[in-house]
């Protein structure tokens, strides 16, 4: 089982997918990585030799904002926007959909489940 990043990587999967667990890293940051660090895409992270898997642990430690940092940097930004008031930051403040979606019909994943008004009788 290779621990990267703080996540147990899949040993039975390709090594571009079982980077993707990462979060962070999508399909083309780890195609990326496997070619530069000279990893056969088709290979399982069970058949990779310790040292391949600490020059990955290496590469993603140095270059790439992953797992924990990444979500404390992302959560920073949107409390930023909130403490300016500015329009984004008001939408994320009343859990409302922030880039200009429609939101008279749609929007139910932003707001949660439809409420039903009382006393809305014809």
């Amino acid at each position: 089982m290779a621990r990267i990043a703080g996540v147990n990587l899949p040993t039975n999967k390709r090594v571009i997918i079982a980077l993707t667990y990462i979060h962070g890293i999508g399909r083309k940051t780890a195609v990326d990585l496997a070619t530069k660090l000279g990893i056969d895409h088709s290979r399982r992270i069970q058949d990779l030799s310790d040292a391949e898997v600490l020059s990955i642990r290496e590469a993603i430690d140095g270059a790439i904002t992953v797992e924990g940092d990444l979500r404390r940097q992302t959560a920073m930004n949107i409390k930023r926007l909130m403490d300016l008031a500015c329009y984004r930051g008001l939408r994320h403040r009343k859990g409302l959909p922030v880039r200009g979606q429609r939101t008279h019909t749609n929007a139910r994943t932003r707001k949660g489940k439809a409420k039903p008004i009382a006393g809305k009788k014809k």
